[in-house]
């Protein structure tokens, strides 16, 4: 072993047989305020509220009152104290947000804008020309619609031309026109 590892193993034993072998009274008396001779008043009045002065001229101690803790930390125990300062604020470190320009002011006070159609919500199966006339095959959900010119499905959406490879749907509610790709003419 080295000379400072020797050293260290003698300062932890000793230390060791101070806490096993060490004083363990506790100390029963309660230190009182030294009273100075030649203090100003303004220290003299800088005593605690429990420390008082008896009859005899010597310091007479006193318990203080708990205070109770829906005073210290509120109700919910939040622990804020008077207008809403909280016991642990926090700092924001964040630099202030940029101060917006004319055009993002004006954006922002602009109208929202109109109503747009939802994605069309069938999927497309096929065609057939039957007689002439045109019939899509689409799906929505568990639902299959055989659909030609001029069918109103759910009571939203109406078919207006099938014409491949287009197939051109009202949305009833907004009258807004959209078309599915139905493929060319096979």
């Amino acid at each position: 072993m080295k000379p400072y590892q020797i050293v260290m193993g003698l300062a932890l034993a000793g230390a060791a047989a101070l806490v096993l072998f060490g004083d363990r009274t506790p100390a029963g008396d309660v230190v009182e305020p030294v009273a100075r001779r030649g203090a100003s008043p303004a220290l003299a009045t800088s005593a605690p509220a429990s420390a008082r002065s008896g009859a005899d001229g010597k310091a007479v101690v006193a318990i203080a009152r708990l205070v109770p803790r829906a005073q210290l930390v509120g109700e919910a125990g939040d622990a804020t104290f008077g207008a809403g300062e909280g016991v642990f604020l926090g700092q924001n470190w964040n630099p202030p947000p940029p101060v917006p320009t004319a055009a993002e002011r004006a954006a922002a006070n602009a109208p929202p804008p109109p109503p747009m159609a939802p994605p069309l919500p069938f999927n497309y199966f096929g065609k057939a020309v039957q007689d002439g006339a045109w019939e899509v095959y689409l799906a929505r959900g568990d639902k299959t619609y055989v659909v030609r010119n001029h069918t109103v499905i759910e009571g939203a959406y109406r078919i207006d031309r099938i014409a491949p490879p287009l197939l051109t749907v009202t949305y009833l509610p907004l009258n807004q026109v959209q078309q599915i790709n139905i493929g060319a003419i096979d």
